[in-house]
């Protein structure tokens, strides 16, 4: 049976998931602006319903796990595309240079590279780095408990 088949009421049962669902598998890969368009179209709704609710429909695909967006900005069903794809690069120069790197302990792209080492002063007093925030502190009083019930 096809989507077109059914009846406006019949339409209005299914969510908008299920609609795209099924629209999906009778015509193929679609953008987001068309398949919405065809459900607004089949359930007879206002534009302003497309306009207001355009974004929100991309997210609802953009988060239900059967739908997947193609590299054309197309939206298709997953069970119509596989991952089995192994990228096999047989480049033997390259295998060479990343065996020396790890057993040199470096990582891929890691280059020798001299390390800076830093000078520090450790003979430099902890005076010198005091930033004056004991001024903020000058006019802190500190009251105990017995001084803070008679102020209330």
């Amino acid at each position: 049976m096809s989507i077109n088949d059914l009846s406006k009421d019949e339409l209005e049962l299914f969510s908008y998931k299920d609609l795209t669902n099924m629209l999906l598998k009778e015509k193929g890969a679609m953008n987001t602006v068309d398949l919405f368009k065809e459900i607004t179209t089949l359930l007879e709704l206002p534009n302003s319903v497309f306009e207001n609710k355009v974004g929100d429909y991309y997210t609802t695909l953009a988060t239900d796990k059967r739908f997947l967006m193609l590299e054309d900005g197309k939206w298709d069903l997953r069970e119509n595309h596989t991952s089995d794809k192994v990228v096999v690069i047989n480049d033997n120069e390259e295998d060479e240079e990343d065996e020396e790197d790890i057993a040199d302990g470096k990582e891929d792209g890691e280059e020798d590279v001299e390390e800076e080492v830093d000078d520090f002063d450790s003979d430099r007093s902890d005076d010198e780095f005091d930033d004056s925030s004991d001024d903020d502190l000058k006019d802190l009083v500190i009251l105990d408990e017995d001084e803070l019930e008679l102020e209330e």
